[in-house]
Parts: structure tokens; sequence; C-alpha cells
């Protein structure tokens, strides 16, 4: 779900989000990972939200999976215009904060988005990922920037509706 204004939207677990004009996406992420992605001549980007790697069964293929997510991006970016040569991406997360569930999870959201942009043919220009913390993340769909703040405590509260 996203929330917020016309130009700043919260991005939640198991979401994807798109548009064609410059508004700044947040989520915040511990071992799970967002891949944002941005078309520098269309100047227009996108960003998924996804907390495990590959889905299960086909009838699960939801965003919460990194690899339904990633390559629904994808799409979402040729839907709307984008030619793969012209897109990049930039991959967050996938640390191993405190109190998270799994000691392999946050790799393997990693190695997942890695993998489906590699196959895609999406150079990735750069990663903040791992590690032992979690991340705010602002990603402006108009000019492909993010911004990445590291927090030792991740808040149920971080950047909800109203902050």
């Amino acid at each position: 779900m996203t929330q917020g204004d016309d130009n700043n939207y919260y991005l939640e677990l198991g979401y994807i989000y798109f548009s064609r004009r410059s508004v700044t996406v947040r989520a915040v992420v511990g071992s799970c990972v967002t891949v944002c992605i941005w078309d520098e001549k269309n100047k227009m980007g996108g960003m998924n939200h996804f907390v495990m790697p590959w889905v299960d069964k086909p009838d699960n293929a939801t965003p919460h999976y990194g690899n339904v997510a990633t390559a629904a991006l994808v799409r979402i970016m040729e839907e709307a215009g984008s030619k793969r040569e012209d897109l990049c991406a930039q991959i967050i997360g996938g640390g191993k904060p405190e109190g998270a569930v799994s000691e392999n999870i946050g790799r393997e959201n990693i190695r997942v988005a890695s993998e489906v942009l590699e196959r895609k043919g999406i150079t990735i220009v750069s990663q903040d990922i791992g590690g032992h913390i979690g991340r705010k993340v602002a990603f402006n769909s108009g000019t492909g920037e993010v911004a990445v703040l590291k927090t030792h405590k991740i808040r149920q509260t971080d950047w909800k509706k109203g902050d």
C-alpha cells in the first residue's frame, strides 16, 4: 500500500510503486530488500519492497517474493515505454538486524534481486546491502537518486503516514 501526498509515498512490504513523474518513494528495510529501477532516458522510475526471495508455488506469486516483485517492476516499466538498455537498478537492504527471523533470508533476498536483474539485462549501478542494521530508503523516481539512512533499531512507526 502506498500512503502520502502526491509527491511522497511510503511503500509498504509486498508492494510495487511506479511513477512517470518525480515522486519520493520511502520504505524501511531490515532483511527485506527494495529494488529501485530508474529509466534515465524517460526520467521515470519505480521501487519494490519484498520480504521473501522465491515464491514456492505459482498460486502464491505476489510482490512479497523477490523474484515476482523484481520481474513485475521491470515489466511495469517496459509497459510504460522503457527499454531495458535505458534502465539501471539499485539494491538496498538484505541485512540481519536485531530480531531477524532467519540468518540467511537477507542474503537470499539480495541474491534473487541480483539474479533477476542480471537475467533481464538491467545494470546494477549501486548496492547498499547486508550488515546488521536496518535502513530507511528514499528513492526519487524522477532523478534516480537514492538516500539511505542506516539505523540500529527499526521502529513500527518509522516513516509512516504523517511523518
